[in-house]
């Protein structure tokens, strides 16, 4: 595992300039960074990618293409009302997007965000979901945001294994939507408990390694 910076020469890095390169529970070659705005063919590709199935546990659609205005709002990242971790994969022909995870403040100056994840249905279940999610709630801790809601289907059942995983509290369900309500510096705690996950604790150190990290 290597972290890496777009200023090299420096002793500590931003977070939003953290690069870490790891693998999955089986191995595979992942490198996940940041999103920005000039990711949005990528995003594009990967949702594409998704099975009808997938699209719709994590857009409640199974439409094959979403309108440019989700795909738009996905890429509007700045790093802090919206904070968003993507990966690829590093091992595979062209270098695919293979997952994402987003926070969405509800509003400015608030504390309190949604959050959202997607894995493309070839790479679920080796950790994915977990790396990304490691690298998103440091970010979101060092931009203030220490509450996220979640919004789950309720037949998606490898979300709620990942938000109970990480101690989020359930709120409650309606119209087949469970909810949950996440506090960010527990759910981290869980992350960095788990020994059994090596990529989880390779995010981890290459945040708290490579990056200028500040609690708002």
């Amino acid at each position: 595992m290597t972290a890496t910076g777009g200023q090299g020469s420096r002793k500590s890095t931003a977070i939003e300039d953290v690069v870490v390169h790891s693998a999955l529970n089986d191995g595979t070659s992942v490198c996940l960074r940041t999103i920005t705005p000039d990711d949005e063919e990528l995003l594009r590709d990967g949702i594409a990618k998704l099975s009808a199935e997938s699209r719709y546990l994590r857009f409640f659609s199974p439409t094959p293409q979403l309108p440019d205005a989700v795909i738009e709002k996905l890429v509007d990242v700045d790093g802090h009302d919206h904070i968003a971790w993507g990966a690829i994969c590093a091992e595979c022909v062209g270098q695919p997007a293979i997952g994402a995870v987003h926070a969405v403040r509800h509003s400015e100056g608030g504390r309190v965000g949604e959050f959202s994840v997607a894995v493309i249905d070839e790479f679920q279940g080796r950790g994915l979901a977990r790396m990304m999610t490691a690298a998103l709630l440091v970010h979101c801790l060092a931009e203030g945001l220490t509450v996220l809601d979640i919004h789950i289907l309720s037949e998606n059942a490898a979300a709620k294994r990942l938000v109970k995983s990480l101690d989020a509290e359930w709120k409650g369900e309606s119209a087949g939507v469970a909810e949950y309500r996440l506090d960010v510096a527990a759910g981290l705690a869980s992350l960095r408990a788990d020994a059994d996950a090596p990529g989880v604790q390779d995010v981890l150190r290459a945040l708290a390694a490579g990056s200028d990290i500040r609690q708002r």
